[in-house]
Formats: C-alpha cells, structure tokens, sequence
C-alpha cells in the first residue's frame, strides 16, 4: 500500500519550509523561461545619526525590475528623497540590463508620486482593501 500524502496548516512557517516551496519554483520557472539572474537591490536614506530614515527594496529578474517597498518617513516627504531612492534604483537596475519596471501601489498610497515619474497604470483591484484600490503600475526604463 503507498503511503497517502497529507495537507496541513503551518502556523508559522519555518525558513525551511520557505526555502523548499521557493525552490521548487523557481526551478520550475528555470526550466520553462530560463535563468533569471534573480538580484536584489536596496538603497537606505539615513539620518545623520545613521537611523534609517526611508528606502528602497527591488528586485532585478529576467531584465525586469520589481519595485516592492519604497518609504520615507512622514516629516521628510516632500522633499525629494523619494524621487531620488527611486532614480537610484531605476539607474542600478539599466546599468544591470533592466528595460522595464514595475511595482503595484494603494490608491491611499502614492500613486501620484509614480505617475510623475513615468509610471503608468495597468491593472486595478477594486475594494483591496474595502473603499480603495491596488494599482499595477510599469515603466520602461
């Protein structure tokens, strides 16, 4: 008699368990797309104390770059740290070989903050959360 495999809920998963799911991914996507020369990228405003002020996290895969946090903190908005974290990581990821961006954004968020920097939209989730939206936003670079 075979052995029957079992589904069950992990409360909090292990690095183990991450890592194992991630592989098999990404070794699948290898398979059908090819090497994706997986990168991250990252750039921290500091205060002169050396307190992280604001930044940028990315991701650099298949000449895409994936903009996933990018925050300053409320007193110093507005006074061109943000634009300057995203020209930092739109320069690294060209000097890498990226041709196009892309990042997704709330409605309550800074949508306009990218739409000044050539982002325009392509996709739009309705009430995510209830009352707003969840934004795709691209670029070439």
């Amino acid at each position: 008699m075979e052995d029957e495999y079992s589904v069950s809920y992990v409360d909090d998963p292990e690095e183990s368990a991450w890592g194992i799911i991630g592989r098999g991914v990404g070794t699948f996507n290898k398979q059908q797309a090819g090497e994706n020369d997986f990168q991250r990228l990252c750039y921290v405003l500091n205060s002169p104390e050396e307190e992280i002020m604001g930044g940028v996290l990315a991701e650099l895969y298949w000449k895409w770059l994936f903009i996933d946090l990018l925050w300053v903190k409320e007193e110093l908005r507005g006074q061109g740290y943000g634009h300057e974290l995203l020209t930092k990581v739109e320069t690294e990821a060209r000097n890498r070989g990226a041709r196009n961006a892309y990042l997704d954004t709330f409605s309550f968020q800074a949508p306009e903050f990218y739409a000044k920097h050539g982002y325009h939209q392509f996709g739009e989730l309705q009430d995510f959360p209830k009352g707003h939206q969840r934004l795709f936003l691209t670029k070439l670079l």
